[in-house]
């Protein structure tokens, strides 16, 4: 069975510039999902989010914008400016797990919340033509919130729904609970697409081996940390390419030109890296030793230094 292998989206990560260049450089990812579009009770869309969507941006990818919201109107006016764009789908953030999110009463923390899920829903299909899929989790407090929703989501003619395989109260803590998604498999009648540590390829195979009914699976974090995995996981295959390090370093450059020329000054370059680095360094022969070194590179030349040696340090290593 061919399998679809999708982008997850992480806020401050995975914007445009980092999927025009993960597609140039590593490929693999059939679909990405832009980062959630977050309203704040103002009908007004951030230049930020418009940049991620404007299709001159996204010339060589297949992009799916999403919403992060508990408000019916709030829904339609994103639908109206994706459509605007050109754009068929949007697709529904009840997934996110952050403290900040959840209170509010959006992200994993509407899961448990039927009635609001349903007024979304409704004003959606009822008012607009716009295919809506679904990112969620099993909850937020218990897995069994997603199993009451079903009920309510069954009633609409949602493309998919992606489920990330913990509940919100975990954030990425811990291990992710199979036997709960294997429940949701049996409790939908949407197709489900998995999402939620997948990390190597062995884990893939493992994932697929367990729910063989599967064929959509979503990447997040591992994505970053292992920009090979995607194209390695599509060719069933767990050996790097021997150049491995030098298109990591051609990669690493492209992103940071294009950040550094967005963003302003030494400090916001610097915490921007320096996240990516928390994943990036996931890679590398010793991770604690990688991400310190870029941690106490405070400049710009001390940062590129730090970069090209742990890079050398790497082509040295690799066999």
């Amino acid at each position: 069975m061919s399998v679809t292998l999708l982008s997850s989206p992480l806020q401050g990560f995975t914007d445009f510039r980092f999927r025009n260049a993960f597609q140039h450089y590593f490929g693999g990812i059939d679909t990405f999902y832009a980062p959630y579009i977050r309203l704040n009770g103002k009908l007004k869309i951030k230049q930020s989010y418009q940049n991620d969507l404007q299709p001159e941006n996204n010339t060589t990818l297949n992009v799916i914008p999403q919403v992060m919201t508990n408000d019916p109107d709030e829904f339609l006016f994103v639908v109206k400016y994706v459509q605007s764009l050109g754009y068929k789908e949007l697709n529904w953030n009840l997934g996110c797990p952050y403290p900040m999110v959840t209170k509010s009463g959006m992200g994993s923390g509407l899961i448990c919340n039927p009635t609001r899920i349903n007024d979304v829903l409704h004003k959606a299909h009822n008012e607009s033509d716009i295919v809506v899929s679904m990112k969620m989790r099993m909850g937020y407090e218990h897995a069994g919130e997603i199993l009451d929703a079903f009920s309510v989501l069954d009633q609409y003619p949602l493309k998919n729904i992606a489920i990330h395989a913990r509940i919100g109260k975990q954030l990425y803590k811990g291990p992710v609970d199979l036997d709960a998604f294997e429940k949701c498999i049996t409790s939908t009648k949407h197709k489900l697409y998995y999402n939620g540590d997948i990390t190597s390829v062995s884990v893939f195979k493992a994932i697929e081996t367990r729910f063989p009914d599967i064929d959509h699976f979503m990447i997040g974090r591992g994505l970053i940390a292992d920009p090979f995995l995607p194209a390695m996981i599509k060719n069933n295959s767990t050996k790097y390419p021997e150049n491995r390090w030098s298109v990591f370093a051609e990669f690493h450059d492209t992103i940071y030109q294009q950040y550094d020329a967005y963003l302003s000054g030494p400090t916001p370059i610097k915490m921007k890296m320096l996240g990516f680095w928390e994943f990036f360094s996931q890679s590398t022969t010793n991770p604690q030793k990688t991400y310190k070194a870029i941690k106490k590179a405070t400049n710009p030349v001390k940062y590129r230094k730090a970069v090209d040696s742990i890079i050398s340090n790497e082509m040295k290593l690799t066999p």
